[in-house]
């Protein structure tokens, strides 16, 4: 198991939520920082249909005078359960570890999040740093990095697996959509938007849908953490800029396993997004992690003058490009520069597919490898 960098809610000694995609890693990072604590499975067919019935029977699943976690595994199975943490809470002040795929999914459920008593954290995909030795980019790129893909002897039969048991079966189970031809056609062709800008419209006709059950499939997705839509950076525009967020399935092996690949289908064309989904998720996990703070956002004018990442907060802005290829042209950098144009005071970083560190100007030019293993620093301006 490898250690994740995931430290502080250990160190709070206080309730808290724990959100991620199901498939990163939460329950064995609960039961190795816990080892102690009361887990409650919610997945389990007894478990859950007893408290269903009675969510008021939780304190009679707690032994008097626990003083550990008591850990609810996916609460959002059963929401109302909640108001009875709440309770407990106030009662006994016991502490509750919450875990569940979305905070989003459980307000529009029309449960509190514990009025503020519990505090929100996010699991993701395993990072660059904490793959540490065991980091390829290559198997990265295929295979993303979901925590049981090292130890997987077929990562490419597990991944099938995962999308047909939970992007299709589970979001199904939870009646979130009844037809799930229409949304396992809808996630074939989401994939082809990958790191591009996205057009519901196109989507919805190259699926074969109706828009505006497109637009309830994405919004589905972005419920489970499953996918980002990345809006654009407009504060301070000096340009017109465009209106459509950016579209990323939310780790490189769950776009590479939707997306179809045929003799007519080049292995560049899946290659370019898969870098870019493998530096976002990872910008997403170290600005989490960390609690760097930082919002992210895609920089594109009218005229298409782009940047791929930026990264606003008090820290300062950074700007990311990422280019697959191992050598570079005037062309690569010309995002970077406008952007710098028109916020001067950003940091610009090039990470790209070559082997070395450069300085073009003000931006620096670094291995995409080198850059993983460093955006702590990068990302706390000390990079």
């Amino acid at each position: 198991m490898y250690s994740r960098l995931l430290k502080e809610p250990i160190k709070l000694n206080k309730s808290f939520f724990l959100f991620g995609p199901r498939g990163t890693g939460k329950t064995t990072w609960l039961k190795a920082s816990f080892p102690q604590g009361l887990y409650l499975d919610l997945l389990g067919f007894d478990l859950y249909n007893n408290l269903l019935a009675r969510p008021d029977r939780l304190e009679n699943l707690i032994p008097p005078g626990f003083k550990d976690y008591i850990i609810l595994d996916e609460i959002q199975k059963v929401p109302d359960l909640l108001n009875e943490v709440h309770r407990l809470i106030e009662k006994h002040r016991y502490k509750f570890v919450l875990t569940g795929s979305s905070a989003r999914s459980l307000r529009k459920k029309g449960v509190n999040l514990l009025a503020g008593r519990a505090l929100n954290y996010r699991m993701h995909p395993l990072t660059t740093i904490e793959l540490g030795n065991d980091f390829d980019l290559e198997r990265a790129l295929r295979f993303g990095h979901l925590p049981s893909i090292p130890s997987e002897p077929d990562p490419r039969q597990f991944l099938k697996s995962y999308v047909q048991t939970y992007l299709r079966e589970e979001v199904l189970q939870e009646g979130l959509t009844r037809n799930i031809g229409s949304f396992t056609r809808f996630l074939e062709t989401a994939s082809f938007s990958q790191g591009s800008v996205l057009n519901t419209s196109e989507v919805a006709r190259e699926a074969g849908l109706e828009r505006m059950r497109v637009e309830s499939y994405f919004s589905i997705l972005e419920d489970l953490l499953l996918a980002t839509r990345l809006p654009v950076f407009t504060r301070r525009a000096k340009r017109r800029m465009v209106t459509h967020p950016k579209f990323y399935f939310f780790d490189v092996g769950i776009f590479r396993t939707l997306r179809p690949m045929g003799p007519l289908d080049s292995p560049e064309e899946a290659e370019g997004p898969s870098l870019e989904t493998l530096c976002f998720q990872e910008l997403k996990a170290i600005n989490d992690y960390y609690n760097f703070q930082y919002e992210l956002y895609y920089w594109r004018t009218n005229n298409g003058v782009e940047v791929d990442f930026i990264l606003y907060g008090s820290k300062g802005i950074i700007a990311f490009e990422i280019k697959r290829s191992s050598r570079l042209t005037k062309k690569d950098l010309k995002g970077l520069k406008a952007f710098k144009i028109n916020f001067p005071e950003a940091r610009l970083y090039l990470l790209y597919g070559g082997k070395r560190e450069e300085f073009e100007g003000e931006i620096n030019i670094l291995p995409v490898v080198k850059a993983l293993r460093d955006l702590p620093d990068i990302l706390d301006n000390i990079g």
